[in-house]
């Protein structure tokens, strides 16, 4: 099985990749769709009640996907043996594994005003996010040193020509939004941070090549690195817990608009945000080369340590800041009686990573199903499905953004055969359940009484708009 301590160094993969799209949950105005898209609106006069909340109950997010080398994966992943001996080598070959994940531990949202029709939101979630292109030679040497020998070949240009991020944090969120007018809407969302790891890794040069009849191994390699912690020892579960020893502020603003023929926009640019890692974090830069004498009796796992060794030499213990991977997302929908087709795009700023999906809805009174055929800028081709069950008062769903390739990497972990699936590895799953409570939020002309009907309440976004306007 991989071994922990060296994927550290050469796939950076201490936790990975978290931050499921969860496309069908776009303008379904669920609880989640507010938090994650802070223009979209959660309740519904005359029959929502005033506050909702997850109640601590599930609500999180799922993914991942490995693209290449897909036999050796699902031999790896469903029958747990670990076997390079079928990776083509020397082919400057590039996989990308992506994992990603997103878990609201708690949630409130709050109906403040009619007028406006103003929400309030507080969220506590934890986030992890994360992607690595890595090489062939990369899994041949964490299985054996001795695969190299094999191919036939003594030299290896960009053998370890890995980049890869990956970063998990707590985010403690404020959400506001409201109605400028009939039809347009502003939303934000600020985050407090605190996080958890952090590992990146850029190898901008590498070589492996083998010397003369010894058997020498003479490898070089040039880059940076940084890390929160290098070994797997290091993370202590006192870590796991927010103390914003690595403080951190993100920010997501989002706008909504309607039009009189029913079509709907949405647009978003989420998450735009910095942590800054501890000063005890782990900065290396490094250019170095080493010649390795395996016939002095080295074991594959010692050649391994020797090469890790060519970074770590190199580490220096200060603090340094990253940026949240951040994204914009763009959707355009319009109702057709029971069916709601949702187009949506969405792009990584900073990294790499974007998405196209059309989620198709199918609502029958409090049921809807949907089915959301999805391409990602990796060259993959996803189908995902969701179930909900929603009422003005409480809603529950679930589902996959990668439906068919989760159900056969289900089949092959149970039945532990490498045999069952075929094409990429890939898995996702999502779940959420909201309940609202408190009195009803009522229309001024069923109640006597309503927050927010004050004609002399204002419009947060209309001054805020008012005040740009005045500086021209």
């Amino acid at each position: 099985m991989l071994k922990s301590y060296t994927i550290l160094i050469l796939l950076c993969l201490s936790f990975g990749k978290i931050s499921a799209q969860q496309f069908g949950l776009f303008n379904t105005n669920t609880m989640f769709d507010g938090f994650e898209n802070p223009a979209q609106k959660t309740f519904q006069l005359d029959y929502s009640r005033k506050y909702s909340s997850n109640f601590f109950l599930p609500n999180f997010g799922a993914s991942g996907s490995n693209k290449g080398n897909n036999d050796f994966f699902r031999t790896m992943l469903n029958e747990g043996k670990y076997n390079a001996s079928g990776v083509p080598l020397g082919t400057n070959h590039y996989n990308t594994l992506t994992i990603h994940s997103n878990i609201y531990l708690a949630t409130l949202k709050i109906f403040q005003s009619y007028k406006y029709q103003k929400e309030l939101g507080f969220s506590w979630q934890v986030r992890s996010e994360g992607r690595v292109d890595y090489t062939n030679e990369t899994l041949a040497i964490l299985d054996s040193y001795r695969r190299f020998a094999q191919s036939g070949l003594t030299s290896f240009d960009e053998a370890f020509n890995n980049k890869g991020m990956a970063q998990s944090y707590h985010q403690f969120s404020f959400s506001y939004r409201e109605n400028y007018d009939k039809k347009l809407a502003f939303g934000a969302k600020v985050s407090l941070l605190s996080g958890i790891t952090y590992n990146r890794l850029n190898i901008s040069r590498s070589r492996f090549e083998q010397q003369g009849s010894e058997g020498d191994i003479a490898v070089d390699l040039q880059g940076y690195y940084n890390a929160s912690f290098l070994k797997g020892g290091d993370l202590e579960r006192k870590d796991l817990f927010p103390t914003f020893k690595n403080p951190g502020i993100s920010l997501t603003l989002g706008t909504t608009y309607t039009a009189k023929s029913g079509v709907t926009i949405m647009a978003n640019v989420k998450d735009l945000g910095v942590i800054r890692w501890a000063k005890g974090s782990s900065v290396a830069k490094f250019n170095e080369n080493t010649v390795i004498s395996p016939a002095d009796g080295l074991t594959s796992k010692q050649v391994e340590n020797k090469i890790t060794d060519l970074v770590l030499n190199n580490v220096t213990n200060k603090a340094f800041y990253a940026l949240t991977n951040a994204k914009v997302d763009f959707l355009i929908s319009k109702a057709f009686n029971y069916y709601t087709p949702s187009l949506i795009l969405t792009k990584n700023i900073f990294y790499k990573g974007g998405d196209v999906a059309l989620v198709n809805k199918f609502s029958y009174n409090d049921f809807s199903v949907s089915a959301i055929p999805n391409y990602n800028i990796d060259g993959l081709m996803l189908f995902g499905a969701q179930g909900m069950y929603k009422t003005p008062n409480f809603e529950v769903y679930m589902g996959s953004d990668n439906l068919f390739k989760s159900a056969s990497q289900i089949r092959g972990a149970i039945a532990r055969d490498a045999t069952v699936g075929t094409g990429y590895n890939g898995a996702s799953f999502y779940m959420g359940i909201g309940i609202k409570f408190g009195n009803t939020v009522e229309h001024p002309q069923n109640s006597s009484t309503m927050p927010g009907i004050d004609d002399n309440e204002s419009s947060f976004f209309k001054r805020l708009i008012s005040v740009f306007s005045k500086r021209k």
